[in-house]
């Protein structure tokens, strides 16, 4: 039995971990098992994802199952965003040059910045009172 063409890739951002893979097909994608229309309910997010099919004129080309934990939807977005850009490199490397000028194949090193003590947050003090 002929083993399914997938090609896969990690995507990362924020505290979210997105595990992609492309499997040749109609353009469907699926978070944790659902449609992303069901996964994701803002609209944005959803064009967030589709970025790296849009570089690359591969929209609707492949069906796509990604495995996303940890964040919220903005960070799951990213990840999954950041894993098809890596999944659609192993699919054909010269899509490079139009994924690395988007933008897509780096990963947004921001994070959430640590809380100091003495503060209630990670900047955000008590109200100063001079008395």
């Amino acid at each position: 039995m002929a083993e399914a063409v997938q090609y896969i890739g990690t995507g990362r951002r924020k505290n979210s971990v997105a595990r992609v893979r492309l499997v040749p097909g109609t353009g469907v994608i699926k978070m944790n098992g659902k449609v992303i229309e069901d996964y994701i309910p803002f609209p944005n997010l959803r064009e967030v994802v589709l970025q790296p099919f849009n570089a690359t004129d591969t929209l609707g080309n492949y069906d796509v199952n990604v495995n996303v934990n940890g964040g919220g939807f903005s960070g799951q977005a990213g990840a999954t965003r950041h894993g098809i850009a890596r999944a659609l490199l192993t699919v054909d490397p010269d899509f490079r040059s139009a994924l690395k000028q988007a933008g897509l194949l780096t990963r947004d090193a921001r994070m959430k910045e640590r809380k100091k003590p003495g503060l209630k947050k990670a900047r955000k003090a008590s109200q100063f009172s001079k008395r």
